[in-house]
């Protein structure tokens, strides 16, 4: 969130708002330092409710390598695709039918990327709107500039009676008064003022950093001060943009008068691309023994915990650093893009100085996977996962060197195989997938390191096509294991080879293997998630064999061990077992407590694929349940709510599994329980009330879908967009989306897409001919048939939507002709027999 005031720039925002209702690619351009990132989350603030699917911030100033633009867009989305196609592909495919605004911020050094994004994104959608950020455009035909200028200053010999109504003397005056109390614009220095920001071009930045100085100095000193520097440093470079001259000025000046130690820790944390956490930054630093500081240049005394401490605080002061709450309520810290490219330079211009920053950042954060490693089992489980996603682009940084840089490959190898279970567990398995491609392609030797990275990756196989792959792969890394004498290893590889099978339908099978892996213990060296996880398969085996009451046997020595170390992750698919073994059996009431537990532990997490499983369950559970003989006097009421929850919640699995596999992986035992609950309370409630609980789920986001299957009431308003307001932000939960046909030969996937009005229902008017099987409105087009029903005019329906009267009217047209009406009373009726 923002921690300092906006100054307005009304101009610029009405500016915006009117391109993005013309356009659906809009850059905002101008140099570093003008307040590109801040005027777009500004204008997405304001235009946010013409979006129903939501806002969505992606900041790109941390990654280096284009291959994972479209990963940090689907992260950003929520979006966990396990399939093996790539990944812009998908992600074009997910967004084909939402609504949203997508906030591209730091498109520079990415432009092919990004423009390959925004122009996939363009041509493959229709409700998706860019708004870019860039100090150069995109080059797409479809983009639409909007320059974003330094903030006005008035003539400092002029009529400044009005001065204050300037932007740039209203936020030197904003910063000013933070470092000194009490300090505003007056006659006596509003010309010195005005002075002073004309000086540095009207450019936010350069007006922030120079306002800090008003700790210790006045106005003119600071004008007079700020004449000297300007002469000095900008002698040299005479074809530099004027305004480049100007940031690098107050930046170069910043950086002078910072400390010693100051400079040091500025210079060793740019190789930081987002934000970090105080031990983060003293190990980059170098507090880790003199050793590691020998670089630091001929007599220099290395940098201690405490000098650490001491610069960042005096970088956060002025202004260097800025100073902001991480998502587990922490303190963690952020360099501006320009002053973190200023950082570097300095950085390199001693000899080796990078190189060695570079190793120990990526030596800390194997430091810190490991850490969490081996912490995983056990009750720190959500803090971990919290971490790890703040930290995601240091990781990203340190897996990039390993791999790029001659002798390093080999740790890149070590730290993707360390976070296994980052990527198996928090939703992360394309990028895993992603790292450990290139980890093993650049580490062909058998090593240990090879071996655990095989094996990783035969767990991240997330779709049918790549099971194949995924069993080749663990079965490789069994192998090595066993030639290296490495049993944990081997015994890890093993866990990966029988889920395969179970997830390929051969029970029989991994039902043995699952078996002869619990018979066997476990091995020194081998992880207690893992040893949980034979149990929790086994269990699934025997539940899916009818075996129910050796499965519950199983999960409760499962869940001895998890509540032995206080562990959630493993005991949430402990609990979903049991709740399967209970469904076996028929007793639904068990069976849903131990789902609805189930589903709490694994959204403390952000377990998708297993709030996507039990979800599928609970859906059952609550359509089995709302089949049992009642009491004549409610038996119809409660039969009809229990199936009404059953639709809901199958709406809201399909709605997290859209975003994962929609074939659940082509498992006839996974989708048997999804179809099963489906046959049930479609029966029970009839087609058209079925789709309307059904379409009621597939509209809640994946927190809310979960917060109603633990029992809180359904969200009156389901999916209002959200705006992260700076950072590489996170969204909870997209907007929802149909989910894609399953392939010929697998189970069938789930009816048309929800938002939709059923085409296959006749409509109850016998004066309106039924429209086409063929028939699909878009969700816009629902809704604005909606409106017409309720007999809203163009203009109100254009009010109400927060759209323009022409797009409203478009709507409508479009409407009358997919539906082959001729006038607004069909639509109301049409709209009318579907409820």
């Amino acid at each position: 969130m923002e921690t300092t005031s906006f100054v307005d720039r009304r101009g610029e925002l009405a500016e915006g708002r009117d391109l993005l209702a013309r356009a659906r690619l809009v850059t905002l351009v101008g140099p570093g330092g003008v307040g590109k990132t801040r005027l777009a989350g500004r204008i997405a603030s304001r235009v946010a409710r013409a979006f129903p699917d939501g806002v969505r911030f992606v900041h790109l100033s941390g990654l280096r390598d284009p291959e994972l633009v479209p990963l940090a867009v689907a992260d950003a989305l929520g979006l966990h695709d396990h399939s093996a196609r790539l990944a812009l592909d998908t992600l074009v495919e997910r967004l084909q039918d939402r609504r949203l605004l997508l906030v591209v911020d730091n498109c520079e050094h990415l432009l092919p990327a990004c423009a390959a994004l925004a122009g996939a994104l363009l041509h493959g959608t229709t409700g998706v709107r860019i708004l870019a950020t860039s100090r150069h455009r995109l080059g797409l035909t479809e983009e639409h500039l909007m320059d974003v200028r330094p903030l006005p200053v008035p003539d400092p010999d002029g009529d400044l009676s009005a001065a204050d109504g300037y932007p740039a003397l209203a936020l030197f005056a904003d910063r000013a008064a933070a470092v000194v109390p009490g300090f505003r614009l007056t006659v006596a220095n509003r010309s010195s003022v005005a002075r002073l920001c004309r000086r540095l071009d009207g450019l936010p930045l350069a007006i922030e950093l120079a306002a800090v100085r008003m700790r210790v100095l006045d106005v003119d000193q600071l004008l007079a001060r700020l004449d000297d520097r300007y002469r000095l440093l900008t002698a040299g470079s005479p074809t530099a943009a004027p305004r480049h001259q100007t940031l690098r000025a107050a930046v170069a000046w910043s950086h002078e008068l910072c400390w010693e130690a100051e400079q040091r820790v500025w210079a060793r944390l740019s190789v930081l691309p987002a934000s970090f956490d105080l031990e983060t930054a003293e190990a980059v630093c170098g507090a880790v023994g003199a050793d590691t500081d020998a670089d630091a240049g001929e007599g220099a005394p290395p940098l201690q915990p405490y000098d650490i401490l001491d610069a960042v605080a005096g970088l956060v002061d002025k202004s260097v650093l800025c100073r902001e709450t991480g998502p587990d309520g922490g303190v963690r810290y952020r360099l501006l893009d320009t002053l973190r490219d200023y950082g570097l330079e300095r950085l390199r211009e001693q000899p080796g100085e990078e190189h060695a920053t570079r190793i120990r950042l990526r030596d800390w954060m194997q430091h810190r996977a490991a850490t969490c490693e081996r912490d995983w089992f056990g009750p720190g489980q959500p803090g971990i996962a919290t971490r790890l996603r703040a930290d995601q682009d240091s990781l990203r940084a340190a897996l990039d060197f390993s791999l790029t840089t001659p002798g390093e490959a080999l740790a890149g190898l070590r730290l993707a195989g360390t976070l296994w279970f980052h990527w198996h567990a928090c939703g992360a398995l394309r990028e895993g997938r992603y790292w450990l491609d290139r980890a093993l392609a650049a580490n062909p030797e058998p090593t240990p390191e090879r071996a655990r990275a095989l094996w990783v990756s035969g767990l991240l196989a997330g779709c049918p096509e790549d099971l194949t792959r995924g069993r080749h792969r663990a079965g490789q890394a069994r192998d090595l294991a066993h030639r290296l004498g490495d049993a944990a290893e081997a015994a890890h590889a093993d866990y990966v080879i029988g889920v395969i099978r179970l997830f390929s339908d051969d029970l029989e099978g991994a039902l043995a293997h699952f078996r002869a892996g619990v018979d066997r213990g476990r091995v020194p060296g081998q992880h207690l998630s893992l040893v949980g996880l034979d149990r929790v398969e086994l269990a699934c085996a025997l539940s899916f064999l009818g075996r129910a009451d050796e499965a519950i046997a199983v999960c409760e020595e499962a869940r001895g061990l998890c509540a032995d170390h206080g562990e959630q992750w493993v005991l949430s698919y402990v609990e979903r077992m049991l709740a399967l073994a209970h469904t076996v059996k028929g007793d639904w009431e068990r069976a849903e407590r131990h789902g609805r537990e189930a589903l709490r532990l694994k959204l403390a997490v952000h377990d998708v694929v297993g709030m996507g499983l039990t979800l599928d369950l609970l859906a059952r559970i609550a359509a089995e349940r709302g089949s049992l003989d009642r009491g004549a006097r409610d038996r119809v009421t409660a039969d009809r709510g229990a199936h009404e929850r059953a639709a809901v919640l199958l709406g809201g699995a399909d709605r997290a599994w859209a975003d994962v596999d929609p074939s659940r992986w082509g498992s006839a035992a996974l989708n048997a329980t999804r179809r099963a609950a489906e046959d049930r309370a479609r029966r029970a409630l009839g087609r058209t009330a079925f789709r309307r609980a059904y379409d009621r789920g597939a509209a809640l986001a994946l927190a809310d879908v979960v917060r109603y299957a633990l029992g809180a009431p359904e969200p009156a308003s389901p999916r209002c967009p959200t705006l992260p307001s700076s950072g590489p932000a996170r969204a909870a939960g997209p907007a929802p989306h149909a989910p894609r046909p399953a392939h010929p030969g697998r189970p069938p996937a789930p009816e048309p897409a929800p938002h939709t009005p059923d085409p296959a229902a006749p409509p109850r008017a016998p004066v309106v001919e039924a429209p086409p099987d063929a028939v699909r409105l878009t969700r816009r087009e629902a809704q604005v048939a909606e409106l017409v029903a309720e007999g809203l005019a163009n203009q109100q329906i254009a009010d109400r939507l927060v759209i323009a009267r022409r797009t409203a009217e478009g709507h409508v047209e479009r409407i009358l002709s997919k539906l082959g009406f001729s006038n607004r009373s069909q639509i109301a009726t049409w709209v009318t027999a579907q409820r």
